[in-house]
């Protein structure tokens, strides 16, 4: 059974009434298909919250509207970067018997041979391309990394698609591969070096400083 999600329609579409929906725990969010049109809706954070948490950033609910119930998925979600909280949410009204595409995110299962003797594992695509009906839409594509070794390397044709679904990316697309470990001095050469040098040598002190480095809009406030 399909998760529901309540929502209001929204009439008053100026700055000031999206600042106080937020203010009072709500979401203001869209829902546009080519059935429904372009409708402004509003719904509760935490039940929005609750529902991704359940169903997953893939999954179809039901958006009821007042009554009226309209199969959805989200398409887009836009987050405060300094409060973290939920601004705003898009919502594509989907034909549950018409195939469409959406992006997947790649898991690494895990822990290589590769990894495991010294290798990194160096991942370059994050998500692909699905095409599948609605309801068949994975959560996620996990690829298996276990036997891999060091240069060995995996391309989209060696993801394993379902029954039920297509991956749209070209095949020879680069997914992840195990890189050799990089060359380090041994520490303990490093340390047999140092005390080599002249006993009557004063240490240096090194002071370290750096900089730490701390969606489409469809509403503006």
């Amino acid at each position: 059974m399909a998760t529901v999600l309540q929502a209001d329609k929204r009439e008053d579409l100026r700055g000031s009434k999206l600042k106080r929906i937020r203010n009072q725990g709500g979401v203001p969010g869209v829902i546009y298909g080519k059935e429904v049109g372009n409708s402004p809706v509003t719904v509760e954070e935490v039940s929005l919250i609750k529902t991704i948490r359940e169903n997953g950033r893939n999954g179809v609910l039901k958006l009821d509207i007042n009554g009226n119930q309209t199969d959805v998925m989200i398409s887009e979600i836009q987050v405060d970067p300094i409060k973290n909280n939920i601004v705003h949410v898009d919502f594509y009204a989907v034909d549950m018997k018409k195939e469409i595409d959406a992006n997947v995110p790649v898991q690494a299962v895990g822990e290589s041979i590769g990894v495991k003797n010294g290798g990194v594992l160096q991942q370059s695509l994050y998500e692909v391309s699905i095409r599948a009906l609605p309801s068949d839409l994975p959560e996620a594509v996990e690829i298996d990394v276990s036997e891999l070794d060091i240069n060995d390397s995996l391309q989209v044709k060696d993801l394993v698609a379902g029954a039920n679904y297509v991956i749209n990316n070209d095949p020879e697309e680069s997914v992840l591969s195990i890189l050799p470990p990089t060359d380090v001095p041994n520490e303990q050469d490093a340390e047999g070096e140092d005390q080599g040098e002249s006993e009557e040598a004063e240490p240096e002190v090194i002071n370290e400083s750096g900089d730490e480095a701390g969606n489409k809009g469809t509403e503006e406030e």
